[in-house]
């Protein structure tokens, strides 16, 4: 899942961690060098400071390794013509959150101007004591950029022995979806992408923009009840159940087995269990399970309150820890796939089947020929 988000309001609502960077805007609405010449920080926020920097204000440290480090040691290198503007707009940010600077370099040009600002903005932060973030990416060729980023991160850490360099982060973004993914993870494809921000494509699944989830009656007053379709997928299977995820030998789920609410035979560990397709008489696997998990627990009975957990990242973990079951051994592998995903299989209890083939038989007409 996702470590973080940009919007603030869920940070303050739901705890989630906040993560991100500036916009495109925040850049152009700087123009001069002459908007951040007052910036300068306090000592007491400055205890790890790496140099006699007293009196001296965040844009004279700045121009410092634009004008007399990198503009004198890499003379062709473009340090000097920068966009002033942009320099301006990364010092203010990064004076802003000295501990969470992430600069969005491709405003202008991505590493002729971007890039280059952001490492002297990076280098003046780490001697007042903090630790830039890194960059984001937000458009062009994402693999071929960050590869370049990278390669220059690495030989001006090298040049002025600045560590530090070697770790910041390169976040891309730019409508990434699971196929943008799954093609930057191709062997013929290097990165060194190190977060992907995603927006579009989280707030409506372009696959699946609605969910197709509806209630149905399969009990009242204590009497199933069945819904029949010509359409197999919609036939109901009656009466309150319990499901219970059957686990292999290998720790990875084989089967989801429902059982009416009233059996007496349920699934148990080390002992074998038939299940059965509820449509499909000739379907049927015994499993020998070496873990049996209770999915559809009671949490509110209509009296007394929820025991749900309500925290998101409770939630996440949980979530998680649930996929990881499925890559535990080879028989779940399908089920994950991106492209052709095999459906997991969800089968019933020998009682259920017979109880579901029973009720429809009684419900079904009888259709008559003369």
């Amino acid at each position: 899942g996702f470590d973080g988000t940009s919007n603030v309001l869920a940070g303050k609502l739901l705890s989630v961690p906040i993560v991100g960077t500036h916009a495109h805007a925040f850049v152009q609405s700087y123009t001069s060098l002459k908007q951040v010449r007052e910036m300068k920080f306090s000592d007491a926020s400055c205890a790890e400071k790496k140099a006699d920097l007293d009196n001296c204000t965040f844009l004279q440290r700045v121009l410092h390794y634009r004008e007399n480090v990198l503009g004198k040691l890499q003379p062709d290198s473009g340090w000097l013509q920068t966009n002033d503007g942009e320099l301006a707009a990364f010092i203010s940010f990064a004076y802003s959150f000295p501990s969470a600077c992430l600069c969005l370099i491709d405003t202008y040009d991505t590493i002729e101007s971007g890039l280059r600002n952001f490492i002297v903005v990076a280098l003046a932060l780490d001697d007042f004591g903090y630790k830039p973030l890194g960059i984001r990416l937000d458009s062009g060729d994402l693999s071929a950029l960050s590869c370049k980023c990278w390669e220059i991160f690495r030989d001006i850490a090298e040049l002025l022995d600045r560590p530090f360099l070697h770790k910041v982060g390169i976040v891309a973004s730019n409508d990434i979806n699971e196929e943008a993914l799954l093609e930057l993870e191709q062997p013929d494809n290097p990165h060194k992408i190190t977060m992907f921000g995603i927006g579009t494509h989280l707030v409506t699944c372009q696959k699946q923009p609605a969910l197709g989830c509806v209630y149905k009656l399969v009990e009242l007053n204590g009497q199933p009840r069945i819904k029949l379709s010509e359409e197999l997928e919609k036939v109901l299977i009656p009466g309150r159940k319990d499901v219970y995820r059957l686990f292999g030998k290998d720790g990875s789920p084989i089967v989801d087995c429902m059982v009416m609410t009233d059996e007496s035979i349920i699934p148990e560990v080390g002992k074998r269990f038939l299940c059965r397709h509820p449509f499909n008489e000739q379907d049927r696997l015994f499993v020998l399970p070496s873990k049996v998990v209770n999915l559809n627990p009671v949490v509110y009975d209509g009296s007394r309150m929820p025991c749900v957990t309500t925290d998101l990242m409770e939630i996440r973990a949980h979530a998680k820890a649930q996929l990881e079951l499925f890559v535990a051994g080879d028989r779940c592998n399908d089920v994950l796939h991106l492209t052709a995903p095999k459906p997991f299989a969800v089968m019933v209890s020998n009682a259920l089947f017979k109880f579901l083939h029973r009720l429809w038989e009684d419900e079904s007409i009888v259709r008559e020929a003369r």
